[in-house]
């Protein structure tokens, strides 16, 4: 897999709001995760998907710094406007967002998309940041403006995707507060209403992407789903099954036994 090659084309996909394109960065049985909307989707459930959107907003998506490289994944920060509505530079309608995307190969067996929409007034938007939105008003004292709140989410998205934190198994949220420099409530308030999920939810979606990686390349059936369960940074196999199952809807097994069987 040449990362700068896959992600150009990526890139160029998004650009010329081509759904089918898109989407053949997929695996066949890959899944786009759209993480602030907790939905994953299919290769034809993206297409489909994509098609609604393309035709019914224009916008440029463009990278912002380095792709960062680990075995068989990627991550990288992103940046998109609505064309007509802001140029490139200005803030007025843009927003940031960063994937991060396992491989099996050159194509993409899952693509975690992390994003942020300040002032967009588009009614699916809107709706899929109401419950954030609910977690803002919790906060509303905390002396957390929305220029530091978004600040810190970039710098938490810096360190999840460059460090992968989220493999020690020791992690807690004080810890990684220190690690982003803020406090530990500034940190809960980012996550809670910057991703819309509490910090274990937020850790183990990280954990669960790797894990899903791991399955899929692993042909070892005795002792291998524990093995993992350890490498991602789960203390317990009864943790890593619940958290699996809560974010993928199979066991880790079944989920092997289906990528590495070719029955999907």
């Amino acid at each position: 897999m040449r990362a700068a090659e896959f992600v150009e084309s990526y890139f160029d996909a998004w650009n010329h709001r081509d759904p089918v394109a898109v989407a053949d960065h997929l695996a066949s049985n890959g899944l786009y995760c759209d993480v602030p909307e907790n939905v994953q989707r299919t290769h034809d459930e993206l297409v489909v998907s994509l098609r609604h959107f393309f035709s019914n907003y224009r916008h440029r998506y463009e990278l912002i710094g380095e792709i960062l490289k680990g075995n068989d994944t990627i991550a990288f920060q992103y940046r998109m406007y609505p064309l007509g509505k802001a140029s490139k530079g200005e803030s007025g309608g843009t927003y940031k967002g960063a994937e991060f995307i396992s491989f099996r190969g050159d194509a993409a067996l899952s693509i975690m998309d992390f994003y942020d929409i300040p002032g967009v007034d588009q009614d699916s938007a809107l709706d899929s940041v109401a419950s954030r939105g609910t977690q803002r008003n919790k906060y509303a004292k905390s002396g957390l403006d929305e220029r530091q709140l978004h600040e810190y989410k970039n710098r938490l998205t810096d360190i999840m995707l460059s460090q992968q934190v989220y493999l020690r198994s020791d992690m807690t949220l004080p810890k990684l507060a220190q690690a982003v420099g803020c406090s530990v409530n500034h940190l809960s308030q980012v996550i809670n209403a910057g991703f819309g999920m509490s910090f274990f939810d937020y850790l183990n979606n990280f954990r669960i992407e790797h894990a899903k990686a791991l399955l899929s390349e692993s042909h070892d059936q005795n002792g291998a789903v524990l093995d993992v369960a350890f490498t991602v940074g789960f203390n317990s196999n009864s943790a890593f099954y619940a958290a699996f199952k809560k974010c993928v809807g199979q066991t880790p097994a079944q989920y092997r036994r289906t990528r590495l069987n070719g029955s999907y």
